[in-house]
C-alpha cells in the first residue's frame, strides 16, 4: 500500500479510503467488521463515515458499527485514520443540524460516543452552511482541537471560493483550517477541475473523491449483462445519456486488459490533487476488487485517450476566456 499526506498536513493516509456508508443497513455488522479487518490487513488505514449514515437502520447506525469494531481491540482504533462528518439533521429539532457552534460541539460528542473513541482524526463539514459565519465555525473547531477530540478539519461539497474564504478566516485566527475536501469527482463528473482543484492545490487541501465510479456507470455497466439489474434500472436514463462514451470506455479498457472499475479508480489516483478516492463496498468481493486499481498504471497516451472519451476542464478562467 502506498501512503500520502492528507493535504498539507503531516497525517499519512492510504491511497484508497474505505467508505463505510453501506455498513449497518446494506452490509450486516459481522460482514462490515470482516471488510474493515481486511482493509487494515491490506494497509488501508483511512476510513470515512458520517453521523447521518445508517438510513433504513437509523441515523448513526454506521458509526455504531465502527464503534463495535473498535471495541474489539487489537489496536484497530490506533491503526485507523478515522474521518466522520457533521451537517445533516439527526432529529427534527432546529439546532440539531448545520454548522452552528452548538451543533458542531454536540454532534462531535455524539459521534465519539457512537464510535466508542476519544478522538476523531478528520472532522468534516458534510455540506456548506451559508448561514453560519466562519469565525463561529472555527471557534467551535478550535475548542474541539484544544480538547483533543478532533485532530484535523475538512470539508465536503464546498465550492472553490468557500475553500478560500474558510482557510483565509482560519489563517486570521492562526488555526490550521481545512486540510481536505471531499468532492464529487470521476471521469464522468469533472466540474471540480474548473476551480475546486486549483484552489485545493493552492491552499494545500487534499481532494478525497466520492462516487469514483459514477454510481456504477464506470464499472462496466454495458458489458455486465448478468450484473446488478437494479443498479442498471436505476441508472437507465444516465446510461442512455452517456451510452456512446461508456461503450468507447469499456472497449478501450478491454483493449488494455483492465476492468473498467479498476481504470476508473486508477485514473483518479493519477490526478495530482487527489489524495485518496473513496471506495464504498457492500461486500468483501467488492472491496477486494477495488484493490486492483492500485496496480493499474496509466501512461500519458492512455490518460489522453480517456480525456478524449470523457472531456474534462482546464482551470478557470482559461476554460472559458483567453
Amino acid at each position: 500500500m502506498d501512503y500520502t499526506h492528507l493535504g498539507r498536513s503531516g497525517l499519512s493516509v492510504s491511497r484508497l479510503c474505505l467508505g463505510t456508508m453501506n455498513f449497518g443497513w446494506k452490509t450486516e455488522e459481522f460482514d462490515a467488521h470482516a471488510i474493515m479487518d481486511r482493509a487494515l490487513a491490506e494497509g488501508v488505514n483511512f476510513f470515512d463515515t458520517a453521523n447521518v449514515y445508517g438510513f433504513d437502520a437509523g441515523k448513526g447506525r454506521t458509526e455504531e458499527v465502527l464503534g463495535s469494531w473498535f471495541a474489539r481491540g487489537s489496536e484497530r482504533r490506533e491503526k485507523t485514520v478515522l474521518a466522520t462528518k457533521v451537517y445533516g439533521s439527526m432529529t427534527d429539532w432546529p439546532n440539531d443540524t448545520f454548522l452552528s457552534a452548538r451543533n458542531l460541539i454536540r454532534s462531535c460528542e455524539a459521534s465519539l460516543r457512537r464510535m466508542q473513541t476519544d478522538w476523531i482524526d478528520l472532522y468534516q463539514f458534510h455540506h456548506v452552511d451559508p448561514s453560519t459565519p466562519w469565525d463561529e465555525i472555527w471557534q467551535a473547531c478550535e475548542a474541539l482541537v484544544a480538547q483533543g477530540k478532533v485532530l484535523y478539519v475538512g470539508s465536503s461539497n464546498h465550492a472553490a471560493w468557500q475553500l478560500a474564504v474558510a482557510n483565509e478566516a482560519a489563517a486570521r485566527r492562526h488555526f490550521l483550517g481545512l486540510v481536505s475536501e471531499q468532492s464529487h469527482y470521476n471521469l464522468l463528473t469533472r466540474h471540480v477541475e474548473l476551480e475546486v482543484l486549483p484552489a485545493a492545490r493552492h491552499y494545500g487541501v487534499g481532494i478525497i473523491p466520492w462516487s469514483p465510479l459514477a454510481q456504477g456507470l464506470l464499472a462496466g455497466v454495458l458489458g455486465d449483462q448478468a450484473g446488478d439489474r437494479r443498479r442498471q434500472q436505476h441508472n437507465r436514463e444516465r446510461i442512455e445519456q452517456h451510452r456512446s462514451a461508456l461503450q468507447a470506455y469499456e472497449d478501450v479498457c478491454r483493449e488494455w486488459g483492465s476492468a473498467p472499475a479498476d481504470v476508473g479508480v486508477a485514473w483518479l489516483l493519477h490526478q495530482p490533487a487527489v489524495t485518496a478516492p473513496i471506495v464504498g463496498p457492500r461486500t468483501m468481493e467488492q472491496f477486494e476488487g477495488s484493490l486492483r486499481a492500485l496496480d493499474v498504471r496509466l501512461d500519458e497516451a492512455q490518460l489522453s485517450r480517456l480525456d478524449e472519451i470523457f472531456p474534462g476542464y482546464r482551470a478557470a478562467p482559461m476554460e472559458y476566456a483567453w
